[in-house]
């Protein structure tokens, strides 16, 4: 078998890891030669000169040569004959790699922010001719194939260009249209085995159960220019941030029950989000999944937008819209694990390429998925290009970042012996603390005004503080030591809570130690948890009411605020993933409406207040924007605090945890005069009792809880009071 036999029967076999050798034009002997491979064409002829000329077939088999004299210029645009249809097209293998080797180089370092710029399919001119660029990273490869409609699927026709030892492939199909499907075709170098996978870096894929990728570019035109150029200088420190959680699938549904599209949502929940009062949405995860049921959380497509609500620029339209309603955009991002499905990351080269080969180390035990090899170049800046591409392409205005605390231990949900230590003999993912400094230092670099919020469940140091302090960068981090202890707290009996109360006064010995969000997540209100309405003792009325006070205590207490969707107007049932929120309750044909319409009433003044008093979110992440008035009264369950502003502004909260009402109570204040309250949870307006004080409530000359005035008040049953100086 001659060496021109070898190199064809290698890309028969689809075994061939480099056809440019073979295929396409090549000078031999003083002439010019061209080779052209095509299993079904029948004839082939190229245009040389104006004129077509005919290609001779080998014998027996689909190659296609001619030799020349004159140069063969390229690209070469080939005339083919299949099942008697003709048509034209450029040869993929008479151009030129269009990938910079600074690119690579960047690339191997783990430094190429937008590296899904060079990875991934592209729609581009090259040479004058349109067409697609693909480009995988598969370095345990013996070949690499794009597969799709547009090649009956035959992974023999369009194998990639290895780029050198990058690891990195590439090819340029001439032709192709936005919206083909496509997939690599990998061939393992060490055992041959065969795999069909989608585009790690694919924007836009087929719908469920098909798991290919669609070739997709955008023709949005943003209109949030104005948003985006104020976002830069924005002091979120000191501003308020009041976040809106969402579940696109199950937030509402139209009367079939069928998911909205990204654009109706901006019709129906921007308004919705907008009349609230809230600051911002967090949207959990839009990344593509095939599993309704993992929330997203389990995602296959990293930079793919789930087609179940539209396409990627239906969702630019929906952050367009909410930009332009100035509400702010959060991404729930899960750079922590991912699936093990066969046709996408997991093994994706036939290796453990994107996760560690050792379970110790690549598998999420609990969770069933594999964890990111956080020490590989390569595996790094795929998540930090992913980032930097929702914040550039998307113009999100931060990341939540899943599931922390399982990515920083070694030994996270794991026994003695199911676990590595790091070099030094310690339980602390390294290559993790790297990896969250590098991506918050690219974020804070490149998207001022951005925000990442760690979701970290434990006590590690200095998450929300900056990486030249030694911190891990984040902008913010979730308490849950707050919201647990808060929790467990209001579920208690009321007439048991005094032997409890140290749960409510025990965070503010932590709670500057980070920027602490105050979450009421979606993990709270699922699995048998029960909503937050019905985690609530007692009676109808006093749930109600237990469910105002907990919000009243939420919106007054330091930090900045997430709630998730349903909780603002005491959704009933527990969230249900495949269903739309409990709208109905706000119905007048429910008997218990005005009981729902009240704590949405509520939600919407106190979101409103919220953002009207600087003393309520100025000094959140500060021990002077909080001192108490009273924090032991366990007997009565009572406490009161002093918020402060900036601006010399102050609140004073009250708030009373049993049924009991609390008759001439009297409470410091630091200057004299006449106060008022600017929001009762117990008023009738919120389907409470109504027990008010009024706007006039004259301060004494008694000095009281080392404040040198105080005032006289009556505090109603299970309720909360914000005053302040009329």
């Amino acid at each position: 078998m001659t060496k021109s036999d070898q190199q064809l029967q290698k890309i028969l076999d689809a075994r061939h890891h480099d056809p440019f050798s073979f295929l396409g034009v090549h000078q031999q002997e003083g002439a010019y030669l061209l080779r052209f491979f095509h299993p079904r064409a029948s004839k082939v002829a190229v245009k040389i000169a104006e004129k077509w000329v005919q290609l001779k077939q080998v014998v027996g088999k689909p190659l296609f040569t001619l030799t020349s004299e004159s140069v063969i210029q390229t690209p070469c645009l080939l005339q083919i004959e299949v099942n008697h249809h003709i048509f034209e097209i450029y040869d993929s293998y008479t151009f030129a790699s269009s990938i910079s080797q600074d690119d690579l180089h960047l690339f191997a370092e783990g430094k190429l922010k937008q590296a899904y710029k060079m990875l991934g399919a592209h729609c581009l001119t090259q040479q004058g001719v349109d067409g697609v660029r693909f480009a995988v990273w598969a370095p345990n490869a013996e070949r690499v194939s794009v597969i799709g409609s547009f090649n009956d699927w035959d992974g023999r026709i369009h194998s990639m260009r290895t780029l050198g030892g990058s690891g990195v492939w590439e090819l340029f199909i001439p032709h192709l249209s936005n919206h083909d499907l496509y997939q690599f075709e990998i061939r393992n170098r060490h055992t041959g085995q065969v795999l069909k996978k989608t585009d790690p870096y694919g924007f836009e894929y087929e719908q469920r159960p098909g798991t290919a990728t669609k070739i997709s570019t955008s023709t949005h035109q943003w209109a949030d220019a104005h948003w985006l150029k104020s976002r830069q200088t924005h002091d979120w420190l000191h501003a308020p941030f009041n976040c809106y959680e969402v579940h696109l699938g199950s937030w509402q549904r139209d009367a079939q029950g069928h998911f909205l599209s990204y654009r109706t949502l901006a019709e129906t929940l921007v308004p919705h989000v907008v009349e609230m009062g809230y600051t911002h949405v967090e949207l959990l995860p839009i990344t593509e999944h095939p599993l309704n049921e993992s929330w997203g959380y389990q995602t296959t497509g990293y930079f793919g937008v789930t087609n179940r609500f539209g396409s990627p620029d239906d969702l630019r339209f929906l952050i367009d819209a909410f930009h332009q309603a100035n509400i702010g955009v959060i991404l729930d991002w899960v750079p922590g694990h991912f699936p093990k499905d066969d046709w996408a990351l997991a093994r994706f080269d036939g290796t453990a390429l994107y996760e560690h080969e050792d379970p110790r180390l690549g598998e999420h035990q609990d969770w069933g998925t594999y964890i990111f090899n956080y020490g590989r170049n390569e595996v790094r800046n795929f998540l930090i290009s992913n980032a930097y591409f929702w914040l550039n392409e998307f113009h999100f205005d931060g990341l939540r970042v899943d599931a922390v605390a399982s990515m920083l231990y070694l030994d996270y949900s794991r026994k003695p012996d199911q676990w590595l230590p790091n070099q030094y003999g310690g339980r602390e993912n390294l290559d993790v603390i790297a990896f969250f400094k590098q991506l918050n230092i690219m974020v804070g670099a490149d998207f001022p005004g951005v925000l990442t919020i760690a979701e970290e469940s434990t006590a590690w140091p200095g998450v929300s503080r900056p990486v030249y302090a030694d911190g891990l960068g984040f902008s913010m981090k979730w308490n849950m030591g707050w919201m647990n202890d808060t929790l467990s707290y209001m579920q208690e009996d009321p007439i048991n809570r005094k032997y409890q109360h140290n749960k409510l006064t025990f965070g503010q010995l932590y709670a500057y130690s980070e920027n602490f969000v105050l979450p009421f997540s979606h993990d709270e209100v699922v699995h048998g948890k029960k909503s937050l309405l019905n985690k609530m003792p007692g009676d109808e009325w006093q749930q109600f009411a237990n469910l105002r006070l907990l919000i009243c205590l939420q919106m007054t207490s330091p930090g900045k605020k997430l709630n998730f969707m349903g909780n603002e107007f005491a959704q009933s049932s527990e969230w249900n993933v495949n269903a739309s929120l409990d709208w109905h309750l706000l119905n007048d044909a429910n008997p218990n409406h005005a009981y729902h319409l009240g704590i949405k009433r509520l939600n919407c003044d106190l979101n409103v207040l919220y953002q009207s008093q600087a003393a309520l979110y100025a000094l959140d992440f500060e021990p002077a924007g909080f001192e108490w008035l009273a924090c032991q009264d366990a007997e009565q369950s009572t406490l009161s605090f002093i918020r402060r502003g900036t601006d010399q502004s102050f609140a004073i909260i009250v708030l009373n945890f049993t049924p009991i009402p609390r008759y001439g109570q009297r409470v410091g204040v630091p200057v004299a005069g006449q106060y008022e309250e600017l929001l009762n949870t117990d008023a009738s307006f919120y389907s409470g009792s109504n027990m008010s004080n009024g706007h006039n409530i004259p301060s004494e000359n008694i000095a009281w809880m080392n404040q040198p005035h105080s005032i006289v008040i009556n505090v109603p049953p299970l309720a909360g009071l914000i005053i302040t100086i009329n």
